[in-house]
């Protein structure tokens, strides 16, 4: 019998990349004599920078003291401190910050402003949460990052002697991560204002895959294994059916025993995911 392969709706690009990688593409092409560069890759898909550096766009991954063109700040963000190191360097800064990104940002700034201890439900080491935790400090020096309660432990003392407690989330976070956080502020925070930033996309995405999973033998997540939101989905996912995460089509192969025997399948992918790929995916679903 075929095997019957469904596709989220939800799947691949999110408007924020979308935006970022059509943003970059429009400036070489504005720009053909200047240098573009991106301070970190754009996006988390290799396929895309490789892309990109076709038509001329560059990767830095560090930031020289000496430099000429323009350097585009990616849709995770930046500190102020490094955006003014951009313009020392000599480039021109383009700022291509998620808007759902710098909304968080935001939030994080209006909260330490207003004396709040600020909690960012995140993992420390992903660039959007650097950026968001950087911005914040720029205010005060009450600022803790926990990608879940235990990392959160550690600053229970300096919570429970502060007033009140500012929360705001990585935009590609699980709502049970924030939940979890939340629980257990509760029980020693006197004031908890929360900003729940997960974005909307990620939400979307989250939610449809997961309805897709309670009817599906066999899911399958599609995107970079340094992608916070891919991953997150592959995560959820492996709590309610058989779940495989891969990078490329090719990858279905060393699955092909689960593959052949499951007949409903359904496919999703992260937000930095090209359609091209998911398309190869699904084709090659189909072949076994």
């Amino acid at each position: 019998m075929p095997k019957k392969v469904k596709l989220a709706k939800y799947a691949g690009f999110c408007y924020g990349v979308k935006r970022a990688v059509e943003s970059v593409q429009k400036l070489k092409s504005e720009n053909p004599d200047k240098e573009v560069f991106v301070l970190g890759e754009l996006i988390h898909n290799a396929n895309v920078i490789k892309s990109l550096e076709g038509i001329g766009i560059k990767t830095l991954y560090e930031l020289p003291e000496k430099g000429e063109g323009i350097c585009v700040i990616r849709s995770h963000g930046e500190s102020p401190e490094v955006i003014e190191k951009i313009k020392q360097a000599g480039f021109t800064p383009i700022d291509l910050t998620c808007p759902d990104v710098k909304k968080v940002q935001q939030k994080a700034v209006e909260l330490a402003k207003e004396d709040y201890f600020v909690v960012i439900v995140g993992k420390a080491e992903h660039p959007e949460v650097v950026a968001i935790k950087a911005n914040a400090l720029l205010w005060t020096d009450k600022v803790a990052v926990a990608a879940n309660v235990a990392q959160l432990e550690g600053y229970e003392n300096a919570i429970k002697s502060h007033k009140r407690v500012g929360v705001v989330v990585q935009t590609t976070q699980m709502i049970s991560t924030l939940n979890s956080i939340i629980d257990y502020l509760t029980t020693i925070a006197k004031e908890i204002h929360i900003a729940n930033t997960i974005c909307p996309s990620t939400s979307m995405r989250q939610n449809e895959a997961k309805e897709l999973a309670k009817t599906s033998g066999l899911m399958v997540v599609v995107g970079s294994k340094k992608s916070a939101n891919t991953t997150h989905l592959a995560e959820i996912l492996k709590n309610i059916t058989k779940t495989i995460h891969i990078e490329r089509a090719e990858e279905l192969d060393e699955f092909k025993d689960l593959i052949n025997e499951n007949d409903d399948i359904s496919v999703t992918a992260g937000a930095s995911t090209p359609q091209n790929i998911i398309d190869e995916v699904i084709k090659r679903l189909n072949s076994f």
